[in-house]
């Protein structure tokens, strides 16, 4: 028993002599739990992007307006007075709903003609379609009823029978994207860049890692005395993998039968970026941190908590300022924001510009300072030999 207890105690002394091993155990959960709850904080979603075409521009209309704005939930970022554009705008804007308000909506309610409201749901994200549309429902219908009640009374309908008259006007409801709102195609596929992401950091957390601890990064040095081949060498073979990991994501998609047909060359493209961009954060970790195990452990802090954070499923409009700061510096958030726009959504590439240029700033800042602590650590091997 006491040889036992001697080993435990031993146990306890390696484990708090690692300072990395310490940092994580007691630091991550620490570090997880805080985060998680700014971002989820709010618990529900506010502030949600529509737009609304108001084609009639009435005094009925502007009501429907004025009760969008009032609902807590949605917030109208463009308000336009024809459908010239629309799905453009629609996409530019990240609107979760488009609501349009037809020509004539006033005087068609007021003359029993029966008008209709269409609201087209974005349902590329599932979460914020469901906020949006049942937001619009209760706004609509608080103003269904308020029309109906008013016109009744003025006609002299008793209150008993004002509940059972006709509806003034009809709303429908279009899924747009998603429109089976499967949750298979919402998902999956950003769970699997995520996936991309994590497995290029281990991977390249070993890249110099492993030299460092082998002791052949003098030879390696001597071999490839160019920084920038030297960087190349070690990225290059993980070019090469993630492109034939993207064939077989390609290939997954027939197997699953998941229609993303289209924008699949201009998504090849961004994905180039996108893993370029993750290579040099690799890269950098792996020349500072001389030690694998140690390297491996730093990364996988970077990336475990990445997809929740990119915005792909709970809004990143809805997290606190400092929680998105840290989200726009890890390239998957911006790699699943053209994703959706890209295949999702059906866009533009000219549309995912901003995704691009950010994941490129990434690339370039981790790169640059990757090729500043690779010259000193040169530096110092040579001085050495």
């Amino acid at each position: 028993m006491q040889n036992f207890l001697s080993l435990l105690k031993r146990e306890f002394k390696l484990f708090w002599q690692n300072k990395v091993l310490r940092l994580l155990f007691i630091g991550a959960p620490l570090l997880y739990g805080i985060l998680l709850g700014y971002v989820y904080g709010k618990g529900k979603v506010t502030d949600l992007p529509i737009i609304v075409v108001d084609e009639d521009r009435s005094e009925m209309s502007s009501k429907a307006l004025q009760m969008f704005d009032d609902n807590e939930v949605l917030n109208i970022t463009s308000l336009l007075y024809d459908q010239s554009n629309l799905s453009q705008i629609a996409i530019d804007k990240e609107a979760a709903c488009v609501v349009i308000i037809p020509k004539g909506f006033e005087k068609m309610v007021l003359t029993k003609k029966y008008p209709e409201i269409v609201t087209i749901v974005n349902t590329s994200n599932v979460l914020t379609a469901n906020y949006a549309s049942t937001a619009l429902q209760v706004c609509l219908g608080t103003l269904k009823a308020g029309i109906q009640i008013e016109t009744l009374r003025k006609q002299g309908v008793p209150e008993n029978l004002v509940a059972t008259q006709y509806e003034p006007f009809k709303t429908t409801f279009v899924k747009k994207f998603n429109r089976s709102t499967n949750y298979m195609y919402f998902l999956w596929p950003g769970v699997l860049a995520a996936v991309l992401q994590q497995v290029l950091l281990l991977g390249l957390a070993l890249a110099f890692a492993s030299e460092y601890e082998n002791g052949t990064f003098k030879e390696l040095v001597e071999k490839c005395p160019s920084l920038l081949k030297l960087m190349s060498v070690k990225i290059i073979p993980y070019l090469i993998m993630s492109f034939g990991l993207w064939l077989l994501y390609w290939l997954f998609t027939l197997w699953f039968r998941i229609p993303f047909y289209d924008n699949l060359l201009p998504l090849t493209f961004v994905a180039g970026i996108f893993v370029i961009s993750v290579c040099f954060i690799g890269i950098l970790v792996s020349i500072l941190v001389p030690n694998q195990l140690k390297a491996t452990e730093i990364l996988m802090v970077i990336a475990t908590p990445s997809f929740i954070l990119s915005g792909f499923t709970w809004p990143l409009s809805q997290m606190p300022v400092w929680v998105q700061g840290i989200a726009n510096c890890i390239p998957l958030t911006h790699f699943l924001k053209a994703f959706r726009v890209l295949i999702i959504e059906n866009g533009t590439l000219s549309q995912t510009y901003s995704s691009i240029w950010n994941m490129i700033v990434i690339g370039l800042v981790c790169g640059f300072l990757a090729y500043i602590a690779l010259y000193f650590k040169r530096k110092n091997i040579l001085k050495e030999i």
